[in-house]
């Protein structure tokens, strides 16, 4: 599905439109009609989002505008970022909207497309570390091919 196509639908379905907002208030954001906007165009089910595609989905939007809104859906733990190799932090919401789930999860790199999602499902594994070390974060990220790729 193109970007645009993606935004359009997000723009007609306005019925969800009490639901997003109530979700930032849950995270004491408050909800203007560009952090809206920008939320709403980041919400993808398990798919993360970049920068750069927000700025090609929000076009009358400006960078710096996207980049404080991410700062602060950050800071108030609305979204995650994720680092899978490409160079291009992603940025991901809770894959539910109606629960915060702080728990460590995999993310899964698509070496063909760049798409990267988020599996909660799949949890980081333990690793033991050796005494004194002590662990501030993890990024678990498994590359290769999604499911459309795949097919292809």
């Amino acid at each position: 599905m193109q970007e645009r196509e993606i935004f359009s639908n997000f723009v007609h379905n306005m019925k969800d439109e009490e639901f997003f907002l109530q979700k930032l208030q849950h995270h004491d954001i408050k909800p203007t009609a560009n952090r809206l906007m920008i939320f709403r165009a980041m919400w993808r089910g398990d798919e993360a989002v970049s920068l750069m595609q927000l700025e090609h989905i929000l076009h009358t939007i400006d960078k710096s505008t996207i980049s404080r809104a991410l700062n602060l859906f950050l800071l108030h733990g609305l979204i995650h970022a994720i680092d899978d190799g490409s160079g291009s932090v992603k940025y991901a919401v809770d894959g539910d909207l109606e629960r915060d789930d702080d728990e460590e999860h995999t993310h899964f790199a698509c070496v063909k497309c760049g798409r990267t999602f988020c599996m909660k499902q799949v949890h980081v594994p333990e690793v033991p570390l050796p005494p004194g070390f002590q662990l501030q974060s993890v990024n678990y990220v498994l590359k290769g091919l999604c499911p459309e790729c795949a097919e292809k």
